[in-house]
């Protein structure tokens, strides 16, 4: 399930970067598409730790009192085990907020380079994508191979028996 859900997001990743090779004649409209996939990209829990870290290692170089303000706050840790559900935290604050303010600035920039009908021509062709190929997709295959390969196996011993 995890692998999927990577897929889906490489999928909209790629959309999005596709948009902004399409929008080269208008410089907003490229840096529109790039905070719309690092808007997507704060999604996924690995990207948005290892971004946060990155960034808290690079500000730490020039102000370490400001990397120890974009440290995330303590969670305690109820009877030796921590949460099982832990919020995610960019730069000190919580992912959401990061989601927001980067979904809205490329609202606004999507819309200041008139190319907000275009982006919602993407966003339709790539839902349609994803239904499309979830649709299509079979489950379980790599179990439904292993049975077939067992079955030919079986089948191809019966025959080197006669």
């Amino acid at each position: 399930m995890q692998s999927l859900l990577v897929n889906y997001l490489l999928l909209l990743l790629r959309i999005s970067l596709n948009l902004g090779l399409g929008f080269l004649r208008r410089p907003l409209a490229i840096l529109a598409a790039i905070l719309t996939a690092l808007s997507i990209a704060f999604l996924n829990d690995s990207f948005a730790s290892t971004f946060s870290e990155k960034v808290t290692r690079t500000v730490r170089q020039f102000s370490p009192h400001l990397a120890a303000k974009m440290r995330p706050p303590f969670t305690p840790v109820i009877r030796g085990r921590p949460s099982a559900k832990r919020a995610i935290y960019i730069c000190g604050r919580p992912r959401w907020v990061f989601v927001f303010i980067f979904s809205s600035v490329s609202f606004i920039l999507w819309y200041v380079s008139c190319g907000l009908l275009t982006v919602l021509w993407a966003l339709a062709i790539a839902l349609l994508a994803t239904v499309l190929h979830a649709s299509f997709r079979t489950p379980n295959l790599k179990a439904r191979l292993n049975t077939f390969r067992e079955e030919f196996r079986a089948v191809w011993r019966n025959y080197s028996e006669l």
